[in-house]
């Protein structure tokens, strides 16, 4: 159930794959529905990217760009060619957000760190 409802979000709901080598392979194969979906991804990220600095008064140190998608030099590129003017955009490849966020939830429970609460102002 998981999987049908959050799994197949985003470019793999559009072409059955979140892999963007394999969406690469689409687009020099011809695909131009893989091209559009490509530089709607690109376009919706960079949108994404420039609401949240807007949410940060322009305060923003760098913009980090990771998981699968900072394999993708052309698409982090395009990324920041969108963006860079907001701060530096630093790529970081890996998925290891996942393991960030449980390591940060032990040492909550381990009494090694306090939880942060974030509201609105």
């Amino acid at each position: 159930m998981m999987k049908r409802a959050v799994g197949d979000a985003g470019i793999a709901a559009y072409l059955g794959t979140a892999d963007m080598r394999e969406v690469n392979k689409m687009i020099a194969n011809g695909d131009k529905k893989a091209k559009l979906v490509k530089e709607a991804f690109i376009y919706q990220h960079a949108k994404d990217i420039g609401a949240l600095s807007v949410v940060m008064k322009g305060k923003v140190d760098a913009i980090l760009l990771t998981g699968g998608i900072a394999y993708g030099k052309d698409v982090t590129d395009a990324i920041a060619e969108y963006t860079d003017w907001i701060a530096p955009v630093v790529v970081i490849p890996g998925e290891r957000e996942m393991i960030a966020l449980a390591q940060g939830a032990l040492r909550v429970l381990n009494g090694e760190e306090e939880a942060k609460e974030y509201e609105a102002e």
